[in-house]
Order: structure tokens, then C-alpha cells, then sequence
């Protein structure tokens, strides 16, 4: 028996030599403490931002109705505080019960009666119309329009700007339309004010719709294109794969072979 060694053999892993792991480079005492404050401006600066915006709209309905109801049921006229938020509660019981006598045929009624004294005043008569038609429209349960979100080549060519889709022309302004294109409404917000922007009519085919949400289109205007919406939805399905694979990884020896796989 031969006690010769194969040079041509492979060297074994015990044999190779042991290389140390480099350790990560430590941080600076400013680096931890920026993150830290970097850190604290993400997690407190949207909760700040929709609590300042969330108390000045309870601020600003309580000074609408407050002096439409008298002292005598106000809160602070007992306590020596006043009771923020009173006012918006007052006002969504009224504008509930409003929607209640509206249905029924009494209340319908006394509707018709006071949308004909608008109609015979000159300047209140086209300001309550349109305000009215506005209304309608966009709190329609049936309604289609600002549901879907497109692109248009705006400002000029091979440059795609974000619409939001309304309804298309009717009447004279549809047979003003010309060629025999189909036309539809559309409207481009501004970055990063959506309240601001450009209304125009443009040919369908021009449109290409998009599958994104009227919530997500709007971020990605406001957010100048830093929140994609499928950066999100990759980040969320992620998530759901991570979960799925820690709850499969306890000691079940019928699940880790296919967590195993799934890794």
C-alpha cells in the first residue's frame, strides 16, 4: 500500500489557511449622532406635519361654526377651557342631518324653493351653479372623474408629463372639437403644489393610461418622483415574503427544507 502523497489532489479545507474577517470601520461619535438626528427628523417630522395640519382644520371649522351657536350649549361657558373640536362635531351632525331631511319629500322641497330665489339673483345665480355642478362632480359615487392617472407628451415631444383624466367635452365644445379624434379632459398638477396646474383637452389615443391610483399619482408629483409607487409595492411584497419565511422558520422540521429553498 502506497503512503505516497498526490500532489494532484485537491488541498482539503482543514489545511487552507484561516483568513481572518476584516471588522467593519468603526464610527465617528458625529457619524452615530447625525444618524440619530437624521433618524428622528424622519419619524417626527410627518407625525409634526399632520398634526399641525389636523389641529388647524379643527381650529378653522370651530371658527366657522362656533358663532353660529349659542353661548348657552358651548362648552366653555361652563368650563374654563374651551373644548377644541367642538365646532367640526357640530358641524358633521349638521351637514348629516341635513342629508337626511334632503331625501325625504319635505325636505326636497324646501330645496327646490330656495335653489329658485338663488336662480332669479344675477350675480349669486352663476356662482351656486357652478359651485354646485363642482360639488356634484367631484363627490359623485358614480362619477369617473380624477380616477385614473395618464401621460401626455407636455412640454414638448419624447417628454411625458403626469394628467389626472376627467370627463370628456359634451355639447358644443365636443362638436367644436376638431378631426374625428375622441377627446377627453385632462388636467396636469404642478410639482410640488397639485392644487396648481394646467387644464386642456386632449385626443385619447394620445393618452397613455396608467395603473396607478389618484393617491399614488399625487405623491409622485408632490414628491418631485422621489416616492415610486413600485418601489413601494416591491418593498411591500418583500415585507409580506419576509414574514411568510419567519413564520415558516420555527423548528418544524417539515418547513425548513422549503425555507431553505425559498432563501
Amino acid at each position: 500500500m502506497s503512503t505516497e502523497r498526490d500532489e494532484t489532489a485537491e488541498p482539503s479545507l482543514a489545511s487552507a489557511p484561516f483568513i481572518a474577517p476584516v471588522p467593519p470601520p468603526k464610527r465617528s461619535a458625529s457619524h452615530r449622532l447625525r444618524a440619530y438626528f437624521l433618524t428622528g427628523v424622519v419619524v417626527a417630522g410627518p407625525l409634526a406635519i399632520t398634526a399641525y395640519i389636523t389641529w388647524w382644520f379643527i381650529n378653522l371649522v370651530d371658527g366657522w361654526v362656533k358663532p353660529f351657536i349659542p353661548a348657552t350649549y358651548l362648552p366653555e361657558t361652563y368650563l374654563n377651557y374651551p373644548i377644541p373640536g367642538f365646532g367640526l362635531i357640530v358641524a358633521l351632525i349638521g351637514l348629516t342631518v341635513l342629508g337626511f331631511l334632503t331625501a325625504n319629500l319635505v325636505g326636497r322641497s324646501l330645496l327646490d324653493f330656495g335653489e329658485t330665489l338663488l336662480g332669479r339673483m344675477p350675480v349669486v345665480r352663476g356662482l351656486y351653479k357652478s359651485m354646485k355642478q363642482i360639488f356634484e362632480t367631484v363627490f359623485s359615487q358614480s362619477g369617473t372623474s380624477f380616477r385614473t392617472v395618464g401621460l401626455v407628451q407636455f412640454p414638448a415631444k419624447d417628454m411625458w408629463s403626469i394628467v389626472f383624466l376627467s370627463t370628456p367635452p359634451q355639447g358644443d365644445l365636443a362638436e367644436s372639437m376638431p378631426g374625428p379624434h375622441e377627446y377627453v379632459a385632462v388636467f396636469m398638477p404642478c410639482t410640488p403644489n397639485p392644487t396648481t396646474g394646467f387644464f386642456f383637452y386632449v385626443p385619447r389615443h394620445e393618452v397613455i393610461e396608467l395603473s396607478l391610483t389618484v393617491d399614488e399619482g399625487a405623491k409622485l408629483i408632490m414628491s418631485a418622483g422621489l416616492i415610486q409607487p413600485d418601489g413601494q409595492k416591491r418593498l411591500a411584497r418583500l415585507a409580506a415574503e419576509g414574514r411568510r419565511l419567519g413564520e415558516a422558520r420555527p423548528s418544524d422540521p417539515e418547513t425548513k427544507p422549503a425555507v431553505e429553498a425559498a432563501e
